[in-house]
């Protein structure tokens, strides 16, 4: 029997099945950051670590509520941003919509580089930028054919990342409940009870770690843009937010409970991937050879969302341009196959000048920095985000009966407050500082354009 085809109004296709979106889900909720950066954080924190991400796993999940209520009163938009337009008015939409594109942008070139690094791992000789043009062809050419092609990569890519966390924890346990001897000692619960201190590094540590985690869960509201495309968004919206706060719980907080489990948090190497460091002890020879693949297809699967979002968000930004306007034109049309392929096309393109990044030190400097200013961007999209849900509290289109974020009068000011905390304490990170500066003055300077330009249609 053939498959219904349902239609958006704009020619979009609900081709996105709950089994891509749950995936998709669990793709945006872990990162390369647990695989190769949580060393880096538990060597500050120590057993703390847990604390850090329990904490920030809350306030996203309340984020995704938030973001969750708005998509079941209205699924036919396509991006999360287009509420702040729509809420907040077209002058923060603008500003909100242009800055999280170049925040994509950024970060799907900082995933392309990390692509070509760890293909470097089996393939030295190969130059990067040809590794990295391949990976961004291969890609781009999957979201270009159908949404459900770009659907089915993701899920395939999320279950890679699941199975390697589930083999984490099973060895660990195995590990722990046989008390396996290892170089370090003993796997044991107590490895991570004995001499326990929330500080063991100082509260500096403890409170930089807030940011480094902040930033490992970035892209989790990802599967909000696939609404706009699933099949029964009603239905797809409830579960696939709902289980975003036990998703961190398991994947998250119980690799972490393994790991230190296994290794004593003193014995961690905080440059290396503690996955690689717990198989080894295991006694897997080629576990470093198996998390670089996890890698290197993690980093493939937020390049694979990024554009997939990018595409969106370009699109979103075009139709919401004049009708008779260039952008709306050219990137505000959607191909007979239900997809925006103009504004994934332009994205996509603009991603190719990641391999022109390694020819100059300079250019990788300034790299750096605007990667680092788009990268704390996202915190103040984040903001508005809540403060445009507060607004759709106050309009016509909340729904009482809807699905609503828990405890708002109490829990909506707290997450506001809890992200300005987080954007606040950049500047107490050296290495934060200009990036959060950077953060400022694009928002300035953007909004202040945006200022004289309705001055001047006014005059």
């Amino acid at each position: 029997m053939q498959e219904k085809i349902t239609k958006n109004a704009d020619g979009t296709i609900r081709s996105l099945s709950n089994r891509h979106v749950q995936m998709i889900a669990i793709g945006g909720t872990i990162g390369t950051g647990l695989f190769l950066g949580s060393g880096s954080t538990i060597s500050k924190t120590g057993p703390s670590v847990m604390l850090v991400y329990l904490v920030l796993g809350c306030f996203f999940f309340l984020m995704m509520r938030a973001i969750g209520e708005m998509f079941y009163a209205d699924p036919s938009q396509h991006t999360f941003v287009s509420f702040i337009s729509k809420y907040l008015g077209p002058t923060a939409g603008y500003f909100t919509g242009w800055s999280y594109w170049l925040g994509l942008l950024f970060a799907s070139m900082a995933e392309l580089t990390a692509i070509a690094t760890y293909f470097a791992f089996w393939f030295p000789n190969i130059p990067s930028w040809i590794v990295e043009v391949a990976f961004l062809v291969v890609l781009a050419a999957i979201n270009l054919i159908a949404a459900k092609l770009f659907g089915e990569a993701e899920f395939w890519f999320a279950m890679i990342k699941i199975v390697a966390i589930v083999a984490l924890i099973v060895t660990g346990i195995i590990m722990v409940f046989s008390h396996t001897s290892t170089p370090l000692g003993h796997a044991s619960i107590s490895n991570i009870t004995n001499h326990f201190t929330l500080f063991p590094h100082g509260s500096f540590n403890f409170i930089s770690a807030f940011p480094m985690v902040f930033f490992a869960f970035q892209g989790i509201e990802f599967v909000s843009i696939t609404l706009g495309e699933s099949k029964n968004p009603h239905k797809v919206v409830k579960k696939a937010v709902n289980e975003t706060l036990w998703r961190i719980m398991i994947f998250y907080i119980g690799a972490l409970a393994v790991i230190m489990a296994v290794i004593p948090w003193t014995s961690i190497t905080p440059d290396k991937s503690p996955f690689v460091q717990v198989f080894t002890l295991a006694g897997l020879p080629a576990a470093a050879a198996i998390i670089n693949f996890v890698v290197l297809t993690s980093a493939a699967s937020s390049l694979n969302s990024i554009i997939f979002s990018a595409g969106r968000h370009f699109y979103q930004l075009a139709t919401e341009g004049r009708k008779e306007g260039f952008m709306n034109r050219h990137f505000g049309k959607v191909s007979k196959n239900g997809i925006p392929s103009a504004a994934i096309i332009i994205s996509a393109a603009l991603i190719f000048i990641t391999p022109i990044m390694s020819v100059s030190n300079s250019i990788s400097s300034v790299f750096t920095i605007v990667a680092g200013s788009s990268s704390d961007m996202y915190i103040i999209v984040y903001l508005l985000t809540m403060v445009a849900h507060r607004k759709y509290r106050a309009s016509n289109d909340f729904l009482s009966d809807g699905f609503k974020m828990p405890g708002y009068t109490i829990t909506s000011p707290l997450t506001i407050l809890f992200f300005f905390v987080i954007f606040a304490s950049l500047f107490f990170i050296p290495g934060d500082v200009v990036g959060a500066i950077g953060a400022i003055i694009w928002s300035i300077v953007f909004c202040g354009l945006l200022y004289l330009k309705e001055r001047n249609s006014k005059a």
